[in-house]
């Protein structure tokens, strides 16, 4: 039998040969956490590498994701699908290898992780999901929701300040099944970390709430597996074991250096790597002893297997629960989903009001929440603003896991990773709110949920200029055409209660993210017929036309529709009004449904959104006119900034006429 340290060699030389292969990666952190990693992986961790997404296995998540041939070496060992081959084609085109783990292109892992911290926020929101289905399903004798979430982290992750957002309330919700294992080398890009990094630690997640496991020899089996066994007794606080470890261990010249950070070791290094821990095999050659040792399917199976006798035990007593539980883990809408929704729509349509949206959004979250249970929300300190709390709603804490709204605090960017943890472990849908002028602070994480094709649903109010007196601090005029150049992410910005309607029913049907821009001021109802209705979901539709060929066409969104509608009903031309709520929506119907609402024939057309213009000539053309302001708002109350931004019915009428 193969000893602990020539299992976790194999991980090491598979790591080393394959960075050099590519001649691109990161060698240091693997050689340094390869010890965690076997004793991790081989005593404790609950999974099946036949199966890489049975329901409660245990959720791994490597936020230092630049260490990703670490995984790319368990997951190939453990049986998984990822060949020898795909480690020999680390980091090359198409590969299952790439050079940060990426989610559905590697079995096995759980989370697209590179930039530092986010991973630690998604094992956040994988552990609060855990916690939140034992909560609501879990019966007496019957725990079939029972797993853990592990993550690895570096220095560059506990660095990031979402980390202290995330590790904060990680603390004071109590998830005990949260176990967070430190790489403490002191090394990072820029070398020996005392310079910028010299906290104690251990003492800040003492400050959180967490049980902290010190002074651990993270080359030591015996020490990881004692620290293991530690964190599996406190069921009341996650818990931080700080490793001790050399980046790039075993190099007689270059360990514990920066220079095993981020660079080939080099052949002649490599054979001192080998002389040194006394690996005498070829690159890529593990020996026939240690791969079966390695190999987990047999045992995975077995663990697979005795979980699906509880479960088939638990469906017996509790069809009903069994039944919601397998729905809402596969996260399929109901059945009658589809009539539901159209119904919806049509019925907010004959009952809309003037309302603001973010107010619409609210009854539409109430009405959903009623029809999808698995529905999660939450806002990060803006509940009564953003509107996203509903009556039926629970609170998520420590004592109440069944709940299911979250006070994430003043946490745009943890609370928005840690919703695409809740949506990649499976079992919620996870909504949250802030406003759009915070979406700065949560770009990376809703850029994260579109790469990752994740179902999280971005609750951004106070839209606009149209907020007030806030001022230009509080009032986003380039976020809606940032948020349009994230490819995957649909972006809306209705215009009353009955394009809420229809933009919360497309985020639900999505296969990815949905960001919804919704106004503080309330917006004037909009009249549609049954088709009218329908073409919503198009993305961009004719909200008013005229007969005969249009001299014009107002193309409009949110708040600035009614602008849109009042100065076609001024102009003596024959004006179209076009809604267009969902730019991406528009953009990916056939080009016959789009030429129908935009001609090409009509070359006069006028974009009216209050925000930077620039985007809209791809609508308007370059000789066409956009009304919208490149510059920042002004503090005073909302129709006044609107006329000193010069977004105004007369303004638009003007251009009309242009013609």
């Amino acid at each position: 039998m193969p000893t602990k340290t020539q299992l976790a060699n194999a991980l090491r030389f598979l790591s080393i040969d394959a960075v050099q292969r590519a001649n691109s990666g990161h060698p240091g952190m693997p050689m340094g956490m390869a010890d965690i990693a076997e004793v991790l992986w081989r005593d404790f961790l609950q999974h099946n590498p036949s199966d890489p997404h049975w329901l409660n296995r245990d959720r791994f998540v490597l936020s230092n994701g630049h260490g990703s041939m670490l995984l790319y070496a368990l997951l190939h060992l453990s049986g998984y699908d990822v060949s020898r081959d795909d480690l020999k084609n680390f980091r090359q085109l198409h590969s299952k290898t790439a050079g940060h783990p990426e989610l559905g292109i590697t079995p096995g892992v759980e989370t697209t992780t590179g930039p530092l911290g986010q991973g630690l926020a998604n094992a956040v929101g994988m552990a609060m999901a855990e916690k939140h289905l034992a909560a609501r399903f879990n019966q007496d004798n019957f725990p079939i929701v029972n797993h853990h979430t592990y993550a690895f982290v570096g220095d560059g992750c506990l660095m990031e300040g979402i980390s202290h957002e995330v590790c904060s309330l990680a603390g004071t919700l109590k998830l005990g099944k949260l176990i967070v294992f430190w790489d403490d080398n002191g090394i990072s890009i820029d070398g020996d970390v005392q310079g910028w990094f010299a906290e104690d630690t251990a003492k800040r997640f003492e400050a959180y709430g967490w049980h902290v496991v010190t002074d651990v020899d993270g080359h030591q089996a015996e020490n990881i597996r004692a620290a293991i066994d530690k964190a599996h007794t406190v069921s009341d606080k996650p818990t931080l074991i700080c490793c001790k470890t050399t980046i790039g261990f075993g190099s007689p010249n270059l360990a514990g250096t920066a220079k095993t950070h981020g660079s080939p070791l080099g052949d002649e290094e490599i054979q001192r790597v080998r002389d040194q821990l006394q690996w005498p095999h070829a690159a890529f050659d593990v020996p026939k002893d240690v791969c079966d040792a390695w190999d987990a399917r047999s045992t995975g199976q077995e663990k697979q297997n005795t979980w699906q006798q509880l479960f088939t035990a638990y469906e017996e007593a509790n069809p009903d629960l069994a039944k919601a539980f397998q729905a809402e883990s596969t996260q399929h809408v109901p059945d009658d989903w589809a009539t539901f929704a159209k119904d919806f729509v049509q019925q907010t349509q004959s009952t809309q009001t003037t309302t603001a949206t973010r107010k619409s959004s609210q009854q539409c979250i109430a009405t959903l929440a009623k029809q999808l249970p698995a529905l999660f929300g939450g806002s990060a300190d803006l509940t009564g603003s953003n509107g996203t709390l509903w009556s039926d709603a629970e609170t998520y804490t420590a004592e109440n896991p069944a709940g299911n709204y979250a006070y994430y605090g003043v946490r745009e960017f943890g609370m928005s990773a840690m919703m695409n943890g809740l949506a990649l472990h499976g079992g919620v849908i996870p909504f949250g709110g802030t406003f759009l002028v915070f979406s700065d602070y949560a770009r990376n994480a809703i850029r994260m949920a579109a790469l990752m094709q994740q179902r999280v649903i971005f609750v951004l109010t106070h839209d606009s200029i149209g907020l007030g007196e806030d001022g230009p601090t509080h009032q986003p005029v380039e976020h809606a055409a940032s948020l349009r150049l994230i490819p995957g992410l649909n972006v809306w910005r209705p215009c009353d209660s009955a394009e809420t309607a229809a933009a919360w029913c497309s985020a639900i049907e999505s296969k990815g993210p949905t960001a919804l821009l919704l106004s503080r001021q309330n917006l004037q109802a909009q009249t549609r017929d049954i088709n009218t209705t329908q073409a919503m979901q198009q993305g961009a539709y004719v909200l008013q036309d005229c007969e005969g060929q249009p001299d014009a066409i107002l193309i409009a969104t949110g708040s600035e529709v009614d602008l849109a509608m009042q100065a076609a009903a001024k102009s003596q031309r024959a004006v179209r009004v076009v809604s267009m709520p969902c730019v991406e929506l528009f953009l990916a119907q056939p080009q016959s449904v789009r030429d129908q609402v935009l001609p090409p024939t009509v070359t006069h057309r006028i974009a009216i959104e209050a925000g930077v213009t620039a985007a809209w000539h791809q609508f308007v053309g370059l000789e066409g006119h956009v009304v919208g302001l490149d510059r920042f708002g002004e503090s005073a109350p909302a129709p006044e900034v609107y006329a000193a931004c010069g977004i105004t019915v007369e303004k638009i009428s003007e251009l009309i006429k242009e013609k």
